[in-house]
């Protein structure tokens, strides 16, 4: 295994300049909710919900095209949230997203919630399910696979937290159909989406990579999850107890001073080590693959205006040499550290007569490449063509073509040095409307085809489209002359017109093009009637 890069040092008295650049109104999160645009929705329901921690949670039907709500009812639910759930149909390699503007280059904090004991309850008589299994895509970016098993058999939710760039002016959050997966459609309970400061996990690179959590620790603790109005963030710091070695303090930490912003009672508890020997951790507590990983770590001395000194390791390798740790508290960083199968992390006193170390809290996620994304210039296309349509395919939403395996109904798409799309074919799918001129703006089509639907309107100028080698836009409600403009494309091989109500004359270009294939009639009021 590659030994893992060096972390960072941020200490709370090397963070004095970043409080003067912390946005004034950060400080009243807790009265005014999340900064920016965020966005706390309560997947299928019919009007606004309020949480027990005061948290506002608007319908989710604004942000999403598809699937229908359902409502159940639990004995002893407490949470308003897990009482609506939104399901999707199972129609395979479909992705059904939400879309949700954004500002651009910022990052944000996603995490979706799944409760299958809606289902569950929902059911007949007869066994239940199992719960579907279905992936988790980001723009162009496969998240991970949805798996809610176990903890429905618990009759728990399951929650997954993700870090993610905001690359354009809507992000989209999306649930795929896997058909290797199950045979059933994927479903969601509630979605939270919440604009970071700057400042929060900058350090890593976001243009590159996603982060997925794996897990976030409050050593010492016996209570329930830190998280609102505690975090701002609303992340989740879950209990990590051992009385041999837990301790509270009554510090009181300016959380501010650190960089990602923990909630200052993180620091409320801790491990310490007995007195001249290291204190070691299984921590996170899963075996992990073996990939690159950020890890954060947090510390503070619960005794106050005193310090300790100690080294960090993880499994085999220095993770930082000569920690000194103060009552004002800091953190020790790597964005790209190896891990693999059980992690032990271990806290070495610096010499027999120094104080213990200790350990407060903990952070770790895993990193995962942001995808590509189709040429912006197809998809502003599309966009249009979406606007002029009606009875478009429910998956319509979200990068048209990435991930690979998930693009738009219809849509067949290239990935050479931009991703582009070299297809529609939307036959007998009952659309109504239009066709944008956009179209001719998909400058990479080879084939269109649009057959049996009520189209009107007339055929847009296609002569953009050099490589353009078959057009179908049989059985419509087409209007107007066919375009001399056609007769321009020099690939084109097909061209089927049969059965709208087009007019006027065929041009001659099209009628004397060598190598095309037409079909003019029956079905149109041609003057004169081309041959067939």
């Amino acid at each position: 295994m590659a030994p893992p890069r060096r972390p960072h040092l941020v200490a709370a008295a090397a963070a004095a300049l970043l409080l003067l650049l912390l946005p004034a109104h950060l400080a009243l999160a807790v009265a005014q909710g999340f900064r920016g645009f965020s966005y706390l929705l309560d997947c299928g329901a019919a009007s606004p919900t309020t949480d027990r921690r005061g948290l506002h949670w608007d319908p989710d039907a604004a942000y999403v095209s598809a699937g229908a709500p359902r409502g159940v009812s639990l004995p002893g639910l407490l949470d308003p949230t897990l009482a609506t759930l939104r399901t999707f149909p199972f129609r395979p390699e479909a992705k059904f997203c939400y879309e949700l503007p954004v500002d651009r280059n910022r990052r944000y904090l996603l995490r979706p919630t799944f409760f299958y004991g809606a289902l569950f309850s929902a059911s007949s008589a007869a066994p239940p399910r199992p719960p579907p299994v279905f992936d988790l895509i980001v723009d162009g970016t496969f998240w991970t696979a949805v798996n809610t098993t176990d903890d429905a058999l618990a009759g728990a939710a399951s929650s997954y937290e993700g870090v993610f760039p905001a690359t354009g002016r809507n992000l989209s959050f999306c649930l795929g159909v896997n058909p290797d997966y199950t045979d059933a459609g994927p479903f969601i309970s509630a979605l939270q989406v919440i604009q970071l400061d700057d400042s929060v996990y900058n350090a890593t690179g976001f243009g590159a990579s996603a982060m997925g959590l794996i897990a976030r620790t409050k050593f010492g603790s016996a209570g329930g999850i830190e998280r609102y109005p505690d975090d701002i963030f609303d992340r989740y710091w879950q209990p990590f107890p051992d009385s041999k070695h837990a301790v509270s303090s009554t510090q009181n930490i300016t959380s501010t001073n650190f960089w990602n912003l923990p909630p200052r009672d993180v620091f409320s508890t801790a491990f310490v080590a007995e007195q001249d020997a290291p204190l070691v951790l299984q921590w996170p507590p899963m075996p992990l693959q073996n990939d690159s990983y950020y890890v954060a770590l947090y510390f503070a001395d619960t005794l106050p205006d005193n310090s300790r000194t100690f080294d960090v390791y993880i499994n085999d390798y220095l993770f930082a040499r000569g920690l000194n740790v103060t009552s004002d508290g800091l953190s020790v960083f790597a964005t790209q550290w190896v891990l693999s199968g059980l992690t032990k992390v271990i806290l070495k006193p610096a010499s027999p007569s120094a104080l213990p170390p200790l350990i407060n809290a903990g952070e770790v996620f895993g990193l995962f490449p942001v995808g590509r994304l189709t040429y912006a210039r197809d998809v502003r296309a599309l966009e249009s063509i979406k606007r002029n349509l009606q009875n478009i395919p429910e998956d319509w939403n979200g990068d048209p073509c990435m991930p690979l395996g998930y693009s738009w109904t219809g849509v067949t798409c290239d990935e050479g040095s931009r991703i582009r799309v070299i297809s529609l074919n939307l036959s007998s799918m009952g659309l109504t409307g239009s066709l944008s001129p956009e179209i001719a703006k998909l400058t990479a089509l080879t084939d269109i085809s649009f057959a049996n639907n009520r189209l009107n309107e007339s055929i847009p100028n296609l002569s953009n489209l050099s490589k353009l080698q078959r057009l179908h836009l049989q059985e419509n409600q087409l209007s107007g002359s066919v375009p001399e403009t056609l007769g321009m494309i020099s690939a084109l091989r097909e061209l089927f017109l049969e059965q709208n109500e087009l007019s006027g004359r065929v041009p001659d270009n099209l009628l004397n093009k060598t190598g095309l294939t037409y079909r003019f009639q029956p079905g149109n009021n041609f003057s004169p009637k081309p041959p067939h």
